[in-house]
């Protein structure tokens, strides 16, 4: 009995995570560290309705800008 409880304990964490990260799209196909790139970008998303949330430089120093409209959240990383 207990072992079919870990089981469904770690079955509903997995489903949580994974609806978490549902609504959230990247796309790295863009060179984000041309300015035209991401002056295209932002005036393209701003038109659709999306708001940037963050634009930040990761560990391996690629430029990511997150987009957010809502619920759902758009990441773009540098390629």
């Amino acid at each position: 009995m207990k072992n079919k409880l870990q089981v469904l304990f770690v079955a509903i964490i997995l489903l949580v995570t994974i609806d978490a990260q549902a609504n959230d799209r990247i796309n790295s196909s863009f060179n984000l560290n041309n300015p035209d790139v991401r002056k295209c970008l932002i005036e393209s998303t701003q038109s659709e309705g999306w708001k940037m949330a963050a634009i930040y430089y990761d560990a391996s120093k690629k430029l990511v800008m997150i987009f957010e409209k809502g619920e759902d959240s758009k990441t773009y990383v540098s390629k």
